[in-house]
């Protein structure tokens, strides 16, 4: 049976809210370099690899629209491996899903100071970068803090902000450029283009986050499953779009640091190129606002379901926000972000993301033959297909992580097993006489 109702909670994300959230969960940094190492790798026939790639999670995307059609209540993955595995599963979905998202936090965090050095010199100091994370978690904490209906508001017009300068990209590219250079050169090996789908498999990552807070989406069950169908199927045009660019534009692609940068500078001028680095720093920013509004929001279910102390579900009556929950996860992602590197706090976010992915494809199946769950209102066409294909790409996926990433990730799972029983151990009543003796 679905959790609790989050009755403190209130419905205010609609339609095309929760699409704009899909497309800042999925569309961060990664298309910024990515053109070349794709490139590099698979030559023009990155373009093939950047659909294989999404073709193979949509997959999983499908089976995720399947789930969540079923639940209305705050918690996503979370909240389907507690229903369906029970709570000992779910409570280690939930813990991971929220480790692995604050140390993507804090990835990102630390390549948006990266970026605001090709603005700002002198922002990579060790004063300077730690004042322009403080801020930045401070501002975001605070946005998600005053209400959904403004923290709807920021994400949809970062949305609009990163998508018009890669829109402009793409179509300028469009009348500018010739055709792609080496169309018809010699295909790579079928390693170098697995090598690329492996590395564009992860861009497509990130909209389990659109799942989390469905206790707060108007009518969760219509408009999840179109928003991520419709959010991911425009993130891949983009993608598309702008290797084909990319591809047309840059001399020495595989080589390029900056390949979108150098793609606009070619097609629109310096100006263009000023553009991109400052688009660059919107679309972070808008990952990150989706970061802080989901993550949060897994400590507030799993408190809601009396698996976390019971402060993290505080919410406020007048703005009607998980706050502790919100502050909690700023300052951690903050201390995070503040002591470590981009890659050094990327470490686990892959491997859990792809544990959260087959425990709810796992569940489709297993919800199906349930009566205490609501009815899909969405349901996966050829169902044996694409279950098998979801798992067969996660198990592909996994084998080839790296052993630092599987053992964080192990390691976590074992932090997270003595959580749980740490919450489940008998507590010693004190009768009331008792205190006031004392």
């Amino acid at each position: 049976m679905e959790s609790s109702p989050n009755v403190r909670l209130v419905r205010e994300l609609r339609r095309w809210d929760l699409v704009a959230l899909v497309i800042n969960s999925i569309l961060g940094a990664g298309i910024f370099g990515l053109p070349a190492k794709a490139f590099a790798l698979a030559g023009t026939y990155s373009l093939l690899a950047y659909v294989v790639s999404a073709t193979a999670i949509a997959l999983v995307l499908l089976c995720f629209a399947e789930v969540s059609s079923r639940f209305s209540a705050t918690g996503g993955p979370y909240l389907y491996a507690r229903t369906t595995f029970g709570p000992l599963i779910g409570f280690q979905v939930g813990w991971l899903l929220w480790v692995g998202r604050v140390a993507a936090s804090a990835s990102l965090a630390n390549l948006f100071v990266g970026y605001v050095g090709y603005f700002i010199p002198g922002a990579g100091a060790i004063a300077a970068r730690t004042s322009i994370l403080a801020v930045l978690f401070g501002v975001l904490a605070a946005t998600n803090v005053r209400g959904v209906r403004l923290t709807a508001t920021v994400t949809n017009v970062l949305t609009v902000a990163k998508l018009l300068p890669l829109g402009l990209l793409a179509v300028a590219g469009a009348f500018v450029l010739d055709a792609p250079r080496s169309v018809s050169a010699t295909p790579p090996s079928y390693r170098a283009f697995s090598e690329a789908a492996l590395l564009l498999v992860f861009v497509y990552t990130g909209f389990e986050g659109a799942s989390i807070p469905s206790g707060e989406m108007r009518a969760p069950a219509r408009h999840l499953p179109f928003a991520l169908v419709a959010g991911f199927s425009l993130v891949t045009l983009v993608y598309v779009a702008v290797q084909i660019v990319c591809i047309a534009a840059v001399a020495d692609l595989a080589h390029s640091e900056r390949p979108v940068a150098d793609a606009a500078l070619r097609v629109l001028g310096a100006p263009g190129a000023s553009l991109i680095a400052a688009g660059a720093l919107v679309s972070m920013a808008g990952t990150l606002n989706a970061l802080m509004f989901a993550t949060p929001r897994l400590l507030f279910a799993m408190s809601n379901n009396g698996q976390l102390p019971q402060v993290l579900s505080y919410t406020d009556a007048r703005v009607r926000t998980p706050i502790v929950a919100i502050a909690v996860t700023a300052v951690i992602g903050f201390v995070l972000a503040a002591f470590s590197t981009f890659v050094s706090s990327l470490t686990l976010s892959a491997v859990v993301r792809l544990l959260a992915y087959a425990t709810t494809c796992v569940a489709m199946p297993v919800l199906r033959r349930r009566s205490n769950v609501a009815p899909a209102t969405f349901q996966v066409p050829l169902t044996a297909f694409t279950l098998s294909g979801a798992l067969a790409l996660i198990a592909w996926l996994l084998s080839n992580s790296p052993w630092n990433e599987i053992r964080l990730t192990a390691i976590a799972i074992i932090v997270g097993g003595f959580f749980y029983m740490w919450g489940h151990l008998p507590r010693r009543e004190v009768s009331p006489a008792a205190i006031v003796e004392r």
